[in-house]
């Protein structure tokens, strides 16, 4: 069996503070296989987004940072690898989204201009031409239907929907290995994010890309992913195929996620003359659990 995508093996990860080293990963470990779509899931703080910085090697250069652990791209350590290694799979066989197009994307150059920049980090001696072909074809994959118009246009002069499909297609464009997608669709509204994830999930199956989805959304996380990881302050604590995680979720953390997904029907505001011991129970039915009983 060939190496998975990504195997992330006991990483930790601590900051240098005046009160010595704060850990905020505790040795977690997992992997992802060729075409797999993977979520991290967890509440603010637990550990996603800085899980996902460690493998593009963002964090490395930081003088406070303390990483240890593994961390391997198709079998090859990328611990050990040169931060110009690193540099160069970046945007090439490793791509991320980021939480906030409009702020991911530079407003002093046109969408255009963006483009040729990725592209060229794929194909250093790419034509005006193909950079032009390649970019209307990548637009037009994520169903933008004047892509001539957006690659003319600042990114402030596109709708946030608009800007989260550019940043698909530019994050694709290159077909990586591996796509890290970190809350893709928090700054779109419902409608709008249902169909840019749609568009995703599609355009990674057509490429058979391997995809590190990180979410606090549950709902999306359920259509969205193969398998699930539970994170809760800096520690894998669960872990399973989608499906059944949803179905019998075995750890309190897990349980407590799901319990606190909105519901369209039930829950509501309790009604005044009820007792309140009937509606505060099932708000606060997790509230006994200790952390010992959450991290073990």
């Amino acid at each position: 069996m060939s190496a998975p995508t990504l195997k992330i093996e006991n990483l930790k990860l601590g900051f240098k503070t005046h009160a010595g080293v704060i850990e905020v990963l505790h040795g977690i470990s997992l992997h992802i296989r060729k075409g797999e779509k993977v979520a991290l899931v967890g509440e603010s703080g637990s550990g996603k987004s800085v899980t996902a910085r460690i493998v593009l090697g963002m964090l490395q250069s930081l003088k406070t940072a303390r990483i240890s652990g593994s961390v391997s791209f198709e079998g090859a350590n990328l611990e050990r690898m040169s931060a110009r290694g690193r540099h160069a799979l970046r945007g090439t066989k490793m791509s991320m989204i980021f939480q906030d197009p409009t702020s991911s994307l530079n407003p002093v150059y046109t969408i255009g201009t963006l483009f040729k920049e990725v592209l060229m980090r794929n194909d250093p001696a790419i034509t005006q031409e193909q950079v032009y072909r390649k970019a209307c074809e990548a637009l037009a994959d994520v169903a933008i239907s004047e892509p001539e118009r957006v690659l003319d246009s600042y990114s402030f002069q596109l709708s946030g929907g608009m800007n989260q499909r550019v940043m698909i297609a530019m994050a694709l464009v290159n077909n990586p290995s591996l796509l890290l997608a970190d809350e893709p669709g928090t700054a779109l509204d419902v409608t709008v994010q249902a169909q840019t994830l749609k568009l995703m999930s599609e355009l990674v199956e057509k490429h058979n890309t391997s995809v590190l989805f990180i979410s606090h959304n549950l709902g999306v996380v359920r259509e969205f992913a193969d398998r699930v990881y539970v994170i809760y302050k800096g520690n894998i604590v669960e872990q399973g195929q989608t499906g059944e995680l949803f179905e019998n979720p075995l750890h309190p953390y897990t349980r407590a996620l799901l319990s606190a997904v909105p519901r369209i029907t039930g829950g509501g505001i309790p009604d005044i003359a009820e007792d309140p011991s009937e509606f505060l129970a099932p708000r606060v039915a997790h509230a006994g659990y200790s952390e010992e009983e959450l991290l073990a």
